[in-house]
Parts: C-alpha cells; sequence; structure tokens
C-alpha cells in the first residue's frame, strides 16, 4: 500500500475480510450511518457480501435470462462469419472466375470475442451520496445482466470492483481501492455479481468498512473528507501489473437519467456493449 492506493484485492474473500476487519477509529460511518440511506443494516451487509444478493431478482419477478432477453441479448454473443466450400448458399463470383473449387460461402455462427482472450471490466463501487438506490439497482442489475450472458457464452471475463475518488478538493490527493469480484474461469457466482453491482450497501457499508480499518491516519483522513470526492473514476493502472485493454465503466452521478428505469438502464448498457464488440445487433 502506499499512501491512499491500496494493494489490489485479488479474490472477493479477501476484500471482505479486509472490509469487516475491526475499525481503527471510533468515529468511522461504516456502521453507523442510517440503515434506510446505506440499504441494509452492518449485518445484513455483511451476509450479503457472503452469501449474495439473488432477492433482487426474485423480488423484482425476474430471471437473468428474462433480464437477458429484455437488452435484446440470445443465450450466446455470436457473430457470422464467411466460409467457404464446394457446396454452399451463395457464390463467390471472384473465386469462382479464377477457378478454385471452394467458390461458394455460407455464414458460419462463430462465437467470438473481440477485446482478446480475456475481457476485463472494471465497475466503479463508490458514488454520490444523493444517487438514489433506484439508480443504483437498475445500473447494477443491466451490467450483471450482460456480463452474465457474455460469461455464460463461454467467454472468459474478469470483473473488477473499484473505490476511487479523491480525498481532498485542494490538493487532490487520489485514493483508490480495487477488488476483483469474478475471476476470469471460475463458476459464475450471480448473487455475489448482483450483490456488488447492484446493492447501496456494497458502497455505503462495505466499501467505507474497507477505509475503516485502515492504519488510523488513513482512516481518519477518509473520515474527514466523508469517504471522498468525485470524480469518483477507477482507471486502468489501478490494476495489478499485466492486465491489458481493461474497459473500465463510467461512474454513476446523481444527474444521470438512464438508471431511472431497469429497460432503460438495459438498453444503455445493451449499446455500450454494442460499442465493445462484444454483442452484435
Amino acid at each position: 500500500m502506499s499512501g491512499f492506493v491500496l494493494s489490489p484485492m485479488l479474490s472477493w474473500q479477501e476484500f471482505l475480510d479486509a472490509a469487516t476487519a475491526d475499525p481503527s477509529i471510533t468515529i468511522g460511518k461504516s456502521r453507523g450511518y442510517a440503515t434506510e440511506w446505506a440499504g441494509a443494516t452492518w449485518e445484513e451487509a455483511v451476509r450479503l457480501g457472503r452469501d449474495g444478493w439473488a432477492v433482487a431478482l426474485r423480488e423484482s419477478d425476474f430471471t437473468v435470462g428474462q433480464l437477458r432477453e429484455r437488452a435484446g441479448l440470445g443465450s450466446t454473443v455470436t457473430v457470422l462469419e464467411p466460409a467457404w466450400d464446394v457446396t454452399g448458399s451463395e457464390v463467390d463470383i471472384g473465386a469462382y472466375l479464377a477457378g478454385v473449387p471452394e467458390c461458394m460461402v455460407d455464414a458460419v455462427p462463430r462465437q467470438i470475442s473481440r477485446r482478446g482472450k480475456v475481457i476485463t471490466f472494471v465497475i466503479p463501487m463508490s458514488y454520490s451520496a444523493k444517487v438514489r438506490h433506484e439508480c443504483i439497482i437498475n445500473r447494477g442489475l443491466a451490467l450483471a445482466t450482460l456480463c452474465a450472458a457474455i460469461i455464460e457464452a463461454g467467454h472468459s471475463v474478469e470483473i473488477w470492483s473499484g473505490d476511487a475518488g479523491f480525498v481532498d478538493q485542494g490538493a487532490r490527493t487520489r485514493y483508490s481501492a480495487v477488488v476483483r469480484v469474478i475471476s476470469a474461469g471460475e463458476p459464475l457466482d450471480i448473487g455475489r455479481l448482483i450483490f456488488a453491482t447492484a446493492h447501496p450497501a456494497m458502497c455505503r457499508r462495505l466499501a467505507l468498512g474497507l477505509w475503516d480499518a485502515q492504519p488510523t491516519k488513513i482512516a481518519l483522513a477518509m473520515r474527514a473528507a466523508e469517504y471522498g470526492w468525485p470524480p469518483f473514476e477507477c482507471r486502468a493502472d489501478d490494476l495489478p501489473d499485466g492486465i491489458t485493454d481493461p474497459y473500465v465503466f463510467p461512474y454513476l452521478a446523481e444527474d444521470d437519467t438512464q438508471w431511472n428505469d431497469l429497460d432503460t438502464a438495459l438498453g444503455w448498457c445493451h449499446r455500450m456493449f454494442v460499442d465493445l464488440g462484444l454483442i452484435e445487433e
């Protein structure tokens, strides 16, 4: 650890251990903020962090599959690529005139990733205290749904969550903490993914708990800064060395409108994933 930059936490359990460690200060707010604002009591947040938050889908009468369909996604991420053979549905005139026997073309679906062997996402866990619960939940469900769809399609995906911003507005001292929520190749824990992306207590209980447990000087500085000032932007270089070309999602701002309802959130995320080349229209 250097100053306000914590070493990347390589597993979810490492994050839970760090976030639930005994506080080094008595005025920390991870356990003290109102439950209505935080979205859960401290004890509930710890349990959800450990067991996951599948209840979000049950309460909404949605499954991941239903959300995926509402986002315009099938069960796989595919593109159609031409394949040449002696039979097929169309003639490649150039190949035919050149005397090539394999002059017939068919469109063959194939699963691909255009961002390399491992797709890495970084989702900021911090945001303004004024952001409403429904916006946090809609954004998180949309992101979790599309990430799950890509994983279920057979892609190798790593999902990180990051808490980053500034400790003071004058000197612009930056703080950062990142945790790997889902490792590439591990079985998808959808409850963990939904909690990490969609539950207000991920930020308003556990992220605060992480800072309350730091050495006293750092914990006091973070508490004095009300746990950070925007912009709450994560950076690619917050991740461990060797991770290349991660996609860092924009942080959630209180004046965003795309998260006001679930369908709008799904549509925004769908367009973004199309732009990344992970989903075909």
